[in-house]
C-alpha cells in the first residue's frame, strides 16, 4: 500500500515556473514507477510524465522539453518541474504509483494503482 501526498500546487502567469512534489508513505517506494497526470476541466484525465525505478524518464509530448520529473528515493519523494508554463497547461495535477511503469507507458490513468489527492495548477495569460 502507498500513500501520496502532493504539493506545490498554484496560480501562476504564462511563462512561469513552478515544483510539483509528491511525498510517498512506505519502505519500498525505490520499487515503484512514480508519474504525473493532470485532468483539465470537462477534460479526461491525461498523462504528463513517469519515472521509473532506474531514473528512466518519459513524458507527454506537449511538456517535453518543458518538463522535467525526478526522484529522491531517500526521501520518498517524486518531483516535476514545470517550466515555460502555458495556460493549457491549467488542470489538476495528480501524482500516482505503480510497480508496473507499463501502466504509465500505456497512457491510461485507469491502469494506475495508487493516487494522491491532486494539487490545482493555474496559468493565467
Amino acid at each position: 500500500q502507498v500513500q501520496l501526498v502532493e504539493s506545490g500546487g498554484g496560480l501562476v502567469q504564462a511563462g512561469d515556473s513552478l515544483r510539483l512534489s509528491c511525498t510517498a508513505s512506505g519502505r519500498t517506494f525505490s520499487s515503484y514507477a512514480m508519474g504525473w497526470f493532470r485532468q483539465a476541466p470537462g477534460k479526461e484525465r491525461e498523462f504528463v510524465a513517469a519515472i521509473s525505478w532506474t531514473d528512466g524518464t518519459y513524458y507527454a509530448e506537449s511538456v517535453k522539453g518543458r518538463f522535467t520529473i525526478s526522484r529522491d528515493n531517500a526521501k520518498n519523494t517524486v518531483s516535476l518541474q514545470m517550466n515555460s508554463l502555458k495556460p493549457e497547461d491549467t488542470a489538476i495535477y495528480y501524482c500516482a504509483a505503480d510497480l508496473s511503469l507499463a501502466q504509465f507507458l500505456n497512457r491510461d490513468h485507469q491502469l494506475v494503482d495508487y493516487w494522491g489527492q491532486g494539487t490545482r495548477v493555474t496559468v493565467s495569460s
